[in-house]
Parts: C-alpha cells; structure tokens; sequence
C-alpha cells in the first residue's frame, strides 16, 4: 500500500492533513483511498479507507457530509448517528477528525490550536 500524506504545518497541537487518492483499498473503478460514502464503491473499502484516514490522524473516527453549496455548518461534539448535510464542521472534540470531500472547490481550514478547536 501506498503511504498516505498528512501534515502538521499550520495548527500545532491540532493534526490535520489533506489526502490524495493513493493508499487506499478500494478496487476496480475507485482504485484509490475513496472516502465518499455517497459513490458506488464497495461500502466496507468505504469504511476501511475513512479508518485509515482517521488512524494516520490519530482520530478515533472521522466525519464528513453529504456537501450541498449552502451556508449550513454543524458544530458537533461527538460522530453523528445520522449523515449530515451542509458545507461545514466544526468541533472541539478531542480524537475526532473532521473531512471535507474535493473535486473542483478547495478546501478551508480554520484551526484555534489554543482553544484545541
């Protein structure tokens, strides 16, 4: 497998990365580290390459959302029992890792490491 990218450049004491498609266990057509519940990839290469992002984190789980192009955001304080819509997450939670899914927009990061949030 291939080694997954994360880095620790701009939050100290919070970690954070962004990740490619490489590492992954998903095969065929989504040959690559998919973490998008919504695709048709097998659920369970799903579900093993959202874990292998959260372990390279060192979060005990990660979370994402179905993105919809709205000014919805969650503030969250634990993985919720439901799938979530909207365009972003916020959290002080310690161990929990939150994701955001890109094609065409880029992705932001607000980070508070005095606040762990």
């Amino acid at each position: 497998m291939k080694r997954l990218l994360a880095a620790n450049l701009t939050a100290p004491g919070i970690a954070h990365g962004f990740f490619g498609r490489d590492g992954g266990v998903s095969t065929g057509l989504y040959a690559s580290l998919n973490c998008g519940p919504g695709s048709r990839d097998d659920p369970a290469a799903v579900r093993e390459n959202r874990r292998l992002v959260a372990t390279t984190l060192g979060a005990s789980g990660l979370v994402s959302l179905s993105q919809i192009h709205s000014p919805i955001v969650h503030a969250i304080e634990a993985a919720p029992a439901q799938p979530l819509e909207g365009d972003a997450l916020v959290t002080a939670a310690p161990g929990l890792a939150l994701g955001i899914l890109t094609a065409d927009c880029a992705p932001v990061l607000l980070a508070d490491s005095h606040a762990g949030v």
